[in-house]
């Protein structure tokens, strides 16, 4: 019980910090509403260290299956930490500042090709936005895409070589999938592989329809605010990480849909051997 209760407050802690980090991270003049940054990674934290506190699970998947829960919060956490440095450089420039400065428009300009997402991020931006909110745009937009496609391809790797979720001890779908209820109706591993399919498709389409939908509603919602700081770190990394999350997700719906499949017919094969040998 100790030991739960610890690492339901450690992760609540680490909540309130990735909530807190770019206000920490960029100068003073950059900062609006601090109080409500305080109570928002408050509140995150609460959130946090109930759900891991408890026996039963409510809307946090995979809680008892890591990696993938760490992985997707360090992505977050390597997305805010780099955008706010990358936010940071034009008003108080540092070394660090420079080298993410340096590193984000290396990769803006390798991923700003044709029909890319992170051109379309930049297409999405109206022509009164200044150029260098525009190139700004572009660097966050490559950061958070080489971080969340190194975290998809992690996660794969630990599909494949670190077994998933198997590898970890026994995996529960009540605690790990509360969401998904099992007795709804039809195959489980239909369903699951259906869902996963799903969630893949969706996250892979996500980074190009945002943009789009943007452009198409850009009478009821303003681009230009992304030259903000704050905006620019929280919807930049949202715009990547929920579909990198939704990947993952599919992925390991995949997987587990996969696994139920291998015990059925392992235990069909058994029951075969039993018969014959009766």
């Amino acid at each position: 019980m100790f030991a739960r209760i610890t690492g339901a407050a450690f992760r609540g802690i680490l909540v309130a910090m990735l909530f807190a980090m770019p206000t920490l991270i960029l100068p003073a003049s950059a900062t609006e509403s601090p109080e409500i940054i305080l109570f928002i990674a408050l509140l995150g934290s609460a959130l946090a260290f109930t759900e891991y506190n408890s026996h039963f699970p409510s809307i946090v998947e995979f809680r008892n299956a890591p990696p993938i829960n760490r992985l997707r919060f360090a992505a977050c956490a390597a997305s805010v930490g780099a955008l706010s440095l990358l936010a940071t450089h034009p008003l108080e420039p540092t070394g660090l500042t420079a080298l993410i400065h340096r590193l984000g428009g290396w990769l803006g300009g390798q991923l700003d090709f044709a029909y890319s997402p992170v051109q379309l991020t930049v297409l999405m931006l109206p022509p009164q936005v200044p150029e260098a909110t525009v190139l700004m745009v572009r660097d966050a937009a490559g950061l958070v895409c080489a971080i969340a496609g190194t975290a998809i391809a992690v996660f794969a790797l630990v599909i494949r070589v670190g077994h998933w979720p198997v590898g970890s001890g026994a995996f529960n779908v009540w605690v790990n999938l509360p969401l998904f209820d099992p007795t709804a109706g039809g195959d489980v591993v239909q369903r699951l592989q259906r869902d996963g399919r799903v969630n893949i498709i969706g996250g892979v389409l996500l980074p190009f329809a945002l943009p789009a939908a943007v452009k198409m509603a850009s009478g009821l919602v303003d681009p230009g605010i992304l030259a903000a700081p704050h905006m620019l770190i929280w919807v930049i990394s949202a715009w990547a990480l929920v579909p990198a999350s939704m990947i993952m997700r599919g992925m390991a719906m995949i997987r587990i849909a996969w696994l139920i499949e291998q015990k059925r017919r392992a235990a069909s094969h058994a029951s075969g051997e039993a018969l014959q040998t009766a």
